[in-house]
């Protein structure tokens, strides 16, 4: 008999807290109303650990990563980066990291892991960009890399993850895929391991026709370890920075094909929140909540949800992982 509650649990920053400026267009008031939301509804919510500089250390230069610790970009990077520095940015940058790292941990001991926050994808060696500090998809990747040897980013965010195409771009057990707008920042792509560059406009139908034609077929190809998600819900239509027509009822089943694709394969999967810049947060809280919601329903139906760890599971319902 299946405790579905023992996989309503998240991972979420909301202890550290960073104050924008006044008219910032970076809508940080979404984390706290999605975990608000959640919470209300029965989720567990767990604070986000930080990762150590250590694992940072195993992705980004140590020039950069002593330049954000000590709170000392130069005015160029500042701008790049698209936040103000400042101490807490630091603090929330390791727990939004960490995060990740857990979620991923906890896919793998349980087959689904939520993290309300990362999926900061623009982040190089480097560099941050595009409100990314680290790369906590990539971090995550080699923290685990032992339990974890082949993991597939399945990136959905409208903006291409370029720092993640270009981190994992040696190595042939982390694999890429993205499906972004081809008119869409970053202006100058990376290369993922396939990327899907789809029109403005783009409705659900178009998206989703897509992601069901390649998901399945990577998951097959590459038979990875894990999945980590980046399910950015900049794709709805009204987005301030994302051009494309997706409904929430589209966000929710894209979420759907992801988590079907993965639990009919038992192969564990770890979300990450990404991108969303509605004009009304609270539409951009909703299409999260409902895609959490969808990614829930998926496992429920595929794992039994008291099973731990994941390779115990197989023993105790044939149809299940």
């Amino acid at each position: 008999m299946n405790d579905a509650p023992s996989l309503l649990h998240a991972f979420t920053p909301r202890h550290v807290r960073v104050e924008l400026p006044s008219g910032h267009r970076f809508p940080m008031t979404k984390y706290d109303l999605l975990a608000e939301r959640l919470q209300a509804e029965g989720w567990r919510l767990t604070p986000s650990p930080s990762v150590s500089w250590e694992r940072l250390a195993a992705v980004h230069e140590a020039t950069y990563l002593a330049a954000v610790r000590g709170v000392a970009l130069d005015a160029r990077a500042e701008r790049r980066l698209g936040f103000p520095q400042s101490p807490a940015l630091v603090t929330r940058s390791l727990v939004s990291t960490g995060g990740t790292v857990a979620a991923l941990e906890r896919a793998l001991e349980r087959g689904l892991g939520v993290h309300l926050a990362g999926g900061t994808h623009h982040a190089f060696a480097d560099r941050g960009e595009g409100f990314c500090v680290f790369n906590d998809l990539v971090v995550a990747a080699r923290a685990l890399q032992r339990r974890a040897p082949r993991i597939l980013v399945v990136d959905l965010d409208v903006h291409q993850g370029n720092g993640t195409a270009e981190l994992a771009h040696d190595d042939p057990d982390l694999v890429t895929y993205s499906v972004h707008g081809a008119r869409n920042y970053p202006f100058q792509k990376a290369r993922s391991d396939l990327d899907r560059a789809l029109p403005d406009g783009v409705d659900d139908d178009g998206y989703l026709a897509v992601v069901a034609s390649d998901v399945p077929r990577l998951l097959d190809q590459y038979a990875p370890t894990a999945v980590l998600y980046q399910g950015g819900v900049d794709v709805i239509d009204g987005d301030r920075f994302g051009r494309m027509a997706l409904t929430i009822d589209g966000v929710a089943a894209r979420d759907r094909l992801v988590a079907d694709a993965c639990a009919q394969r038992c192969i564990p999967l770890a979300y990450t929140l990404g991108g969303g810049y509605h004009r009304d947060v609270l539409v951009t809280v909703e299409a999260h909540r409902r895609g959490i919601e969808a990614l829930h329903a998926a496992w429920l139906a595929a794992w039994p949800a008291s099973a731990a760890p994941v390779t115990g599971v197989a023993s105790q319902a044939s149809d299940a992982c």
